[in-house]
């Protein structure tokens, strides 16, 4: 579940670092331990898939792409500043983020909630100011990500996570938990590229789709290698879903590595729809997975079997 530096995005994600390295709030001054704390968060080494998937969204269909980066790093920092509270002693308790210690680990407890709070408003800074895009765009694009972090969406998902998961829930449970969770920011990250570059309405109906199915393929693959992973391999630490109802507990690490398939193919199916074969998005979604194969798509509901082809 990792992506190269020498892949075919190798330019894109160097344009992404160096958007969020700019991107970084700025701090009072004698703040430094504050700046050093946001850095360590958002500039950590990561797969950058949320603004990955955004910028080539928006690029795909005729979008700006300058507009896209932005919006694709503000996901990114709502995506550090959760990772930051995720890890909290409160919350699963890490000590390992992306191969590093986990913020309030390196920063303290006190300046960990204070970086992540400040860098999630800054996240809706910056989308109130992308340059080029119009308003009523930049409006809707703050209340995707509002949408995507409050109480039905990061929030929401981690209340039952925290709350539910210890005790026995079924797989739809689950399965919403993990929605909330994971696909809230992949399902951020396809509206803004589709925001930013006037998407129809039928291409947004198939790309947040293809975001949900993405979503829970991602928590699955996130749920198996914590069973199955060495912490040096992957960054962070392993074992924290121990007695969690997850879906690999309730039916196995085989039929969820086929759930895995089953969402990827399904996911890949609607990308189809909007960009036709061979798309870089599909590419992306390819090599993240580490599909040797190419996974059976599920039919999809005949509602958004429309505007199919590159615009």
């Amino acid at each position: 579940m990792t992506l190269s530096t020498d892949g075919p995005n190798t330019l894109l994600l160097a344009r992404i670092e160096a958007r969020l390295a700019e991107l970084v709030p700025v701090v009072l001054a004698g703040q430094q331990g504050l700046e050093a704390a946001m850095r360590d968060s958002l500039l950590a080494p990561g797969k950058r898939l949320r603004p990955l998937i955004a910028a080539i969204v928006a690029q795909d269909l005729g979008g700006p792409l300058d507009a896209a980066l932005d919006a694709g790093c503000a996901v990114e920092m709502v995506h550090a500043a959760s990772l930051i509270l995720d890890d909290l002693p409160c919350m699963d308790d890490a000590a390992l983020r992306r191969g590093r210690p986990a913020i309030h680990r390196g920063h303290g407890e006190d300046v960990a909630v204070l970086a992540s709070i400040a860098m999630l408003t800054e996240a809706f800074a910056v989308l109130s100011r992308i340059e080029g895009l119009a308003p009523e765009r930049r409006n809707a694009a703050v209340g995707v990500l509002a949408s995507a972090v409050g109480s039905l969406g990061l929030v929401g998902g981690q209340y039952q996570d925290l709350r539910g998961g210890r005790g026995p829930r079924s797989a739809q449970d689950i399965g919403d938990a993990n929605g909330r969770k994971t696909g809230a920011l992949f399902l951020s990250a396809v509206e803004l590229g589709a925001i930013v570059a006037g998407a129809t309405p039928g291409q947004r109906a198939n790309l947040s789709a293809f975001a949900g199915e993405l979503g829970l393929a991602f928590q699955l693959m996130d749920d198996l290698l914590d069973l199955t992973s060495d912490p040096a391999a992957i960054g962070k630490d392993v074992g924290r879903d121990a007695g969690k109802s997850t879906v690999v507990a309730l039916v196995g690490v085989e039929r969820t590595q086929r759930l895995v398939e089953r969402h990827i193919g399904t996911a890949r199916a609607h990308l189809e729809t909007v960009f036709g074969a061979s798309s870089r998005l599909d590419a992306l979604v390819v090599r993240l997975a580490g599909l040797g194969r190419p996974p059976q798509p599920a039919a999809l509901p005949p509602a958004i079997e429309q505007e199919g082809g590159r615009r």
